[in-house]
């Protein structure tokens, strides 16, 4: 294991992220004499730890990793139970006399951690009343009247599958920051919700209509195919017609431009009204991009991973600044950056990071680049 790795590991671990194959990864690594004083030392280095002012418990450790497993919801849990406590006794002796405990977490948080903020993904109805939504639930959605108009299947609501007579009653999903989210709505199309994203949507579309929704974020889209009713995505700055396809957009207020990354299908973009002569089509692979104050929308061939791979938890940035890397670390984790370093914000990178911790994020910039920092619980200083 390279050393970039091992103190990925490390992280993940201190910040109880680390999921069971991480761990038996980290144990089978800690085996070897060398490895475990490489641990030790990370762990003093970058934590502050300071031996004398705690006391280890190998019991309160196991009971900890004991705990992870009760949330482990799979037909193997007993097995997996003896095998943590196997992993458990190394993890013990290389801890040593270093031990942290505070609450859930295995080790008692340390000053170069980051703690961000913990915002409500909240669901806004027709009458603009609203409730939170708590992602560990499974219930059924009401209207105003108390009838069944869909149901929460944890980080996801699923609507009624079917379309309406009446008139079009209005749902309004709020992402936070550090937050996604997923709705399928009643025609079965399926929407992924990025963080700090607002989709408003009808509870039902209506026979020989077309479905309209309205976005403010970013979200990718897998449409239902229905020739009868188009399916419209509108923006701040464009429209997005289709029929049936997926296809990203990134349309955050604070940003200058909007995206739509085509992945399957064909879409048309337009601004305003829709006429035979503004309309620029997509085909798969394609960007098109409206930039603010300007009429035309541009198209330009790109690799569609780079823009959908938040969908799978992953943050992937080509040719990026600085500036416009650390305002999606905000999105995606919930925190606050304060850029000191004006030059700094207009370099490009190159970097992509699957379902690491920030504090991953932060020691790869720090490492590869020299980018100095200072964490304060949910906001983290460029120097």
């Amino acid at each position: 294991m390279t050393v970039k790795k091992s103190e990925r590991l490390i992280v993940k671990f201190i910040t109880n992220q680390a999921s069971r194959d991480e761990i038996e990864t980290l144990t089978e690594w800690l085996k070897e004499e060398q490895n475990q004083i490489v641990f030790r030392d990370f762990v003093k280095t970058n934590y502050a730890i300071d031996a004398a002012m705690y006391t280890f418990d190998s019991n309160e450790v196991k009971k900890q990793l004991s705990a992870r497993i009760e949330k482990e919801n799979t037909v193997f849990q007993k097995r997996r139970f003896s095998s943590y406590y196997k992993y458990a006794a190394i993890l013990i002796l290389v801890l040593g006399g270093f031990y942290f405990y505070q609450k859930s977490d295995l080790l008692y948080p340390a000053a170069n951690v980051v703690v961000p903020r913990q915002d409500d993904i909240v669901l806004q109805f027709d009458n603009e009343s609203s409730e939170t939504i708590d992602t560990s639930e499974a219930r059924n959605i009401t209207d105003k009247y108390g009838k069944v108009i869909g149901k929460q299947e944890k980080n996801r609501l699923v609507y009624a599958n079917a379309y309406s007579n009446g008139a079009l009653v209005y749902n309004t999903l709020k992402i936070p920051y550090g937050k996604k989210f997923e709705v399928q709505l009643s025609d079965g199309t399926i929407v992924h919700l990025n963080a700090g994203t607002s989709l408003r949507y009808p509870v039902q579309f209506l026979k020989n209509q077309s479905r309209k929704v309205y976005l403010t974020g970013e979200a990718y889209f897998e449409v239902s195919k229905d020739k009868a009713h188009p399916f419209t995505v509108n923006t701040q700055e464009i429209k997005v017609e289709v029929l049936g396809t997926k296809f990203n957009v990134n349309s955050y207020t604070e940003d200058i431009s909007t995206d739509v990354v085509l992945v399957e299908g064909k879409v048309s973009l337009y601004k305003d009204k829709k006429t035979t002569d503004n309309q620029v089509y997509l085909t798969p692979g394609l960007k098109g991009t409206s930039t603010r104050g300007q009429q035309k929308i541009t198209a330009e061939p790109v690799n569609t991973d780079y823009y959908t791979a938040w969908v799978k938890g992953s943050l992937v940035f080509k040719n990026a600044s600085f500036d416009a890397i650390i305002k999606k670390l905000e999105r995606h984790y919930n925190v606050t950056f304060i850029n000191k370093n004006k030059a700094l914000g207009k370099e490009i990178f190159n970097a992509r990071f699957d379902n690491e911790p920030i504090e991953v994020v932060l020691k790869y910039f720090s490492d590869s680049y020299a980018i100095d920092y200072k964490i304060k619980e949910d906001e983290i200083t460029i120097k």
